[in-house]
């Protein structure tokens, strides 16, 4: 049996743009499905990146404000964005106000900012946190300077972003707009993929 060309077309256009649709369907369920949070890496958020094959959580035993110790895994639960910083790091300093903005906005019982001084004394970042009214935030702090070393990053400040469980989910090795919409956009999305059920 022969077919024109024409009528192959006809036939074979209607299956192409069935498996376009399929695609474009099966791509946004790949994208929210899996919890990869690729899509929300927008606008002030584009810098925020997923590794293939992410560090564990430091396991640094850091200083809370009391002396007491404090642990990333004391988090689980919650997911947290922890901050690394310090008062010397100028784009640290600037960045602050909007991650206690953040905190402010989301913080609760599925997501809390996890601010780590990097200081050389922790007395820095307690005065620079009363100073600037950002109370909110938790004075941590790492005496050790072991974070660095251990989450591999090379600069601050440095930002990752870690589920409930205390995998990493991804990173954003810069200063960030962090109570913009797109910020809220991408923690409003981690929570929902990576927090608990």
């Amino acid at each position: 049996m022969n077919i024109s060309p024409l009528k192959a077309g006809l036939i074979i256009m209607p299956l192409i743009g069935v498996v376009a649709v399929l695609y474009v369907v099966f791509s946004a369920m790949d994208s929210g499905g899996n919890g990869s949070l690729d899509s929300y890496a927008t606008g002030h958020m584009s810098a925020f990146r997923t590794e293939e094959a992410p560090r564990p959580q430091p396991t640094v035993v850091y200083t809370g404000a009391d002396g007491q110790e404090i642990r990333l895994s004391d988090y689980r639960g919650k997911v947290i964005l922890v901050n690394f910083w310090a008062t010397w790091c100028a784009p640290c300093v600037e960045e602050m106000p909007a991650l206690s903005n953040l905190q402010t906005e989301l913080g609760g019982d599925t997501f809390e900012v996890v601010t780590i001084s990097m200081d050389r004394r922790m007395e820095d970042a307690a005065n620079f946190l009363t100073n600037m009214q950002l109370e909110n935030l938790p004075l941590i702090h790492d005496s050790t300077f072991g974070s660095m070393a251990q989450t591999g990053a090379i600069g601050l400040p440095m930002s990752i972003l870690y589920a409930s469980d205390g995998r990493e989910i991804g990173r954003l090795p810069a200063p960030a707009e962090w109570d913009s919409e797109d910020a809220i956009r991408l923690i409003e999305a981690a929570i929902r993929f990576h927090g608990e059920n």
